[in-house]
């Protein structure tokens, strides 16, 4: 049993005993609680570090669904020309609040989540860091870049004359739901990366069918009728519903969708962190 305490005159210093029965979920909760100011401190480096020595900064985090989504809309715009029409919204805004969604947050959070522990070895393996600590972390990076994307896309609805109703209050809602699905799957990935790292490769190649099976920049009503139920299975439809329902169409979407995104949301994250809970101790060494 190996007991590590704080000096004595910092009695309340969190006391770590390797020996202790865990509590998956209930645990890795207390302990992302504990290590908040750490959190904090490593989503601001996420931030930084990222666009260190980039000329424009951190200002790539507003112009890479930007540059994404124009050039989407230069393809695309002509073909799908008509999504304006049944949604009532210019296209470019259509397109650019599904790719903020689902390949810049989802995506590129869940990949920054699932290599986490990789990337964080060399500090795994010297310090008693929490390892779900980094995982979370990136989580919530992805999730702060695609708030700092609500800026221009709020500034392009504007410029289209969009309005803008009052159900963008509701927002955080979908913001929380998508954090809590990232961290899920994220620490899903991670638990498994450590063992065989080609996980993270062939998570991305999934990231991207799954992605194209999502309504991100085409309208679901060019998909036959007999198989749209496959595009509606996937999850992250119901993510993008509830988006796109609070960001412009002024209204909740069905209840089954709401019904989706609060089942995936959940069970995803308590199985990612049981599932990392249970390989924990297994992972430091393979590091």
């Amino acid at each position: 049993m190996v007991h590590i305490r704080g000096a004595a005159s910092a009695p309340s210093q969190p006391v770590y005993d390797s020996a202790a029965r865990r509590r998956p979920v209930i645990d890795e909760v207390r302990t992302l609680w504990t290590h908040r100011s750490l959190i904090r401190l490593l989503v601001v480096r996420d931030l930084t570090v990222r666009y260190k020595r980039s000329v424009l900064g951190v200002w790539w985090t507003l112009l890479n669904p930007i540059l994404t989504a124009s050039v989407m809309w230069v393809v695309f715009s002509k073909i799908f020309d008509r999504v304006a029409r049944g949604e009532s919204v210019p296209f470019i805004v259509y397109l650019l609040s599904g790719v903020l969604l689902i390949p810049t947050f989802f995506g590129q959070g869940v990949i920054a989540a699932g290599s986490s522990l990789m990337g964080s070895g060399a500090i795994l393996s010297k310090i008693r860091v929490p390892g779900e600590v980094f995982a979370f972390t990136a989580a919530i990076a992805a999730a702060v870049n695609f708030c700092f994307g609500l800026v221009p896309l709020f500034g392009i609805m504007a410029l289209t004359r969009t309005p803008i109703p009052w159900t963008v209050l509701a927002l955080p809602v979908a913001i929380v739901a998508m954090l809590m699905l990232v961290t899920g799957v994220g620490m899903l990935i991670a638990s498994a990366a450590v063992h065989f790292y080609d996980v993270i490769d062939f998570t991305r190649v999934i990231l991207q069918l799954v992605v194209w099976m999502v309504p991100t920049f085409y309208p679901i009503e060019i998909i036959p009728d007999q198989y749209q139920i496959f595009v509606k299975l996937n999850p992250l439809y119901s993510y993008l519903q509830l988006f796109r329902g609070l960001l412009y169409r002024g209204a909740f979407p069905p209840l089954w969708n709401l019904a989706v995104v609060a089942v995936s949301s959940v069970v995803l994250l308590v199985v990612g962190v049981w599932v990392f809970s249970k390989s924990w101790r297994r992972v430091v060494v393979k590091l």
